[in-house]
């Protein structure tokens, strides 16, 4: 998926105004400022779209968990520079403490039935012999589902 999608249906999904962005994304020391903000959410057609980079959501992936389950001790986990669907998903998983029944029913509430099995291969390590890439389609579907548990 394209990662200013992501950022603007996640933010969708909870409501979150453009001040409440930017502080997300300082959470875990992203720095976006409100004009490179307006960018990211134009059309990919406008002229002076910018592109969502994959270390950018993570920093702010990584902020809505610090935003959702507040601050841990020590370090601060560092934004990934490169991201995919699994960890996309699992990060917002964990922002939301989901146990595996919780993203079954999400997944349910969108039309998607995975077993626990299935699930489970998503958040693998990526050298284990069970693991599974996530598709957009999953994904897409995951947070279609959180839209309708948050937003009816």
């Amino acid at each position: 998926m394209i990662n200013n999608d992501i950022l603007r249906r996640v933010s969708g999904i909870f409501d979150f105004n453009d001040e409440k962005i930017q502080a997300v994304f300082a959470l875990n020391q992203g720095d976006i400022n409100a004009e490179q903000l307006a960018d990211i959410f134009k059309e990919k057609n406008d002229p002076a779209y910018r592109e969502l980079l994959d270390v950018e959501l993570a920093s702010f992936l990584n902020g809505l968990i610090i935003d959702k389950r507040g601050k841990k001790e020590g370090p601060q986990h560092q934004a990934e520079q490169v991201l995919n669907n699994n960890l996309i998903f699992n990060k917002v998983k964990i922002a939301l403490a989901l146990k595996a029944d919780e993203v079954i029913s999400i997944l349910e509430l969108a039309g998607l039935s995975l077993s626990k099995y299935e699930l489970s291969a998503l958040f693998r390590n990526v050298n284990h012999k069970h693991y599974r890439e996530c598709t957009d389609d999953v994904l897409s579907t995951f947070l279609k589902g959180l839209k309708v548990k948050f937003q009816g």
